[in-house]
C-alpha cells in the first residue's frame, strides 16, 4: 500500500527526566503502516533535546510560549505553516492547549487540523474543577478544593485530614504531612503555575492509568491500561507495565461516552485495597507513555490523525498483556553550530 505524504507538526520535545510526550508520538507516527509523515517540531526552548535526536524531526520551528498570548503562538504557527503545508497539529503540553482549542477554527481555515476536546470539556475536567465533574458524571473523585492563600490552608484543617495532596493547576503534586509542609509547597506551586493550588484528599491504594482515544460521538476508539513499576522523583513514571483491568478500562469507556469526549487523553487513577476506583486527574491530551501503546498494539498517535483529517478508522479491541517500558537516559554529540543557529533564525 502506498502510504498517504502529510506534514504533521509535533510540541513536546522535552526528553528528559519530565519528559514531553513528543517523542514517543512522532516514534509512533514513523512507524505508522497508513501515513508517511513529514514531522515538524516545535520547540519551546532552545536546549529541548528531541530538536537533535537523529531521524525524528525533519524540520524544527521555536514558538513563543503560550503566556506570551496565545495570538502570538498561532501567528507563528501560521508562519510555519506558509512555508512547510501543515496538514495536522499534536500539541503535547496542557499549557498550550487553550491556545490550540480557541484558534481550531482559524487554523482550520489554513488547512490545518487538530482533533482536540472542546474548551467545555477541556474546563470541566480541568485539576480545579474535577471534584464538580466527579459528581456530575457518577465517578469516584477524591474530595477537593480551590485556595488562593496561605491563610486558607488553617481553613481547611476542618474538612482534610493530613496526609493530603497540595497540587499545581497544571502539573506537579505533593503530599503534605503537616501545615509547615503545606505551606512549603503551596509557595512552590504558586510560584511555578499560579494560583489557584488543589488540595486533594489523598486516597491509599494503588495508581493505575489508562491513555484512551475518543471519537468525538462517544465512541472509545483506542483504550490501553498500564501500572506504573518505577516513579522517578518528579512523580513520573520510568517504567510501566500494560495490565489487563477490566474494571479500568470500563470506567474508561463509560467516561467517554458520558462525556463525548474528544481526542486523546490520560487517567490517573487510585484502585484502593478494596478495589474501589478514584480518578485522581484527567489529563487532556497524549501523555508521555503512549509509546507503550504502541508497543502493545495500539498506535494511537495514528489513529488521532486518521480522526483529525475525517479518515476512516478503526476502534482497537485489544492489546498485548504484559509488555514493558522502560526509559533511559543517553549522551548526543551534538555541534555547537546547530544550537546557534536555531538560537540565531528560530529554525533548523
Amino acid at each position: 500500500m502506498n502510504k498517504k505524504k502529510i506534514t504533521v507538526a509535533v510540541s513536546g520535545l522535552n526528553a528528559t527526566d519530565n519528559p514531553g510526550p513528543g517523542i514517543p508520538v512522532i516514534r509512533a507516527l514513523k512507524e505508522s503502516e497508513y501515513f508517511d509523515c513529514r514531522i515538524i517540531g516545535l520547540a519551546y526552548e532552545n536546549l529541548e533535546p528531541g530538536i537533535y535526536m537523529p531521524n525524528l524531526v525533519d524540520k524544527v520551528y521555536q514558538v513563543p510560549y503560550p503566556s506570551t498570548g496565545s495570538d502570538n503562538l498561532i501567528q507563528r504557527i501560521e508562519y510555519i505553516h506558509e512555508i512547510e503545508n501543515i496538514n495536522v497539529i499534536i500539541p503535547n503540553f496542557d499549557a498550550e492547549l487553550y491556545a490550540f482549542i480557541k484558534s481550531e477554527e482559524r487554523l482550520k481555515e489554513k488547512g490545518i487540523y487538530t482533533f482536540l476536546p472542546a474548551l467545555e470539556q477541556f474546563e470541566e475536567r480541568h485539576k480545579a474543577n474535577l471534584y464538580n465533574f466527579g459528581k456530575k458524571y457518577n465517578f469516584n473523585v477524591p474530595q477537593s478544593i480551590n485556595i488562593n492563600s496561605i491563610s486558607e490552608l488553617y481553613s481547611v484543617e476542618k474538612d482534610f485530614t493530613y496526609p493530603y495532596l497540595v497540587k499545581g493547576k497544571f502539573y506537579e503534586a505533593y503530599v503534605a504531612f503537616n501545615i509547615e509542609q503545606a505551606i512549603m509547597y503551596f509557595n512552590k506551586l504558586a510560584s511555578k503555575w499560579g494560583l489557584p493550588i488543589i488540595i486533594q484528599e489523598f486516597i491509599r491504594g494503588t495508581e493505575v492509568n489508562v491513555i484512551a482515544l475518543g471519537d468525538g460521538e462517544g465512541n472509545t476508539i483506542a483504550a490501553v491500561a498500564m501500572r506504573k513499576l518505577y516513579i522517578t522523583d518528579k512523580g513520573k513514571a520510568w517504567s510501566g507495565i500494560a495490565i489487563d483491568d477490566k474494571e479500568l478500562l470500563e470506567i474508561t469507556e463509560q467516561l467517554i461516552s458520558k462525556t463525548k469526549w474528544r481526542g486523546a487523553f490520560e487517567l490517573e487513577i487510585i484502585k484502593t485495597n478494596n478495589n474501589k476506583y478514584y480518578i485522581v486527574e484527567i489529563n487532556p491530551r497524549i501523555p508521555a507513555w503512549v509509546y507503550l501503546a504502541v508497543g502493545v498494539g495500539q498506535n494511537i498517535p495514528e489513529a488521532l490523525v486518521k480522526l483529525a483529517l475525517k479518515l476512516p478508522v478503526e476502534k482497537y479491541t485489544k492489546y498485548e498483556i504484559g509488555k514493558m517500558f522502560i526509559r533511559y537516559s543517553w549522551e548526543m554529540i551534538v555541534p555547537i553550530e546547530k544550537f546557534e543557529h536555531l538560537s540565531t533564525f528560530g529554525e533548523l
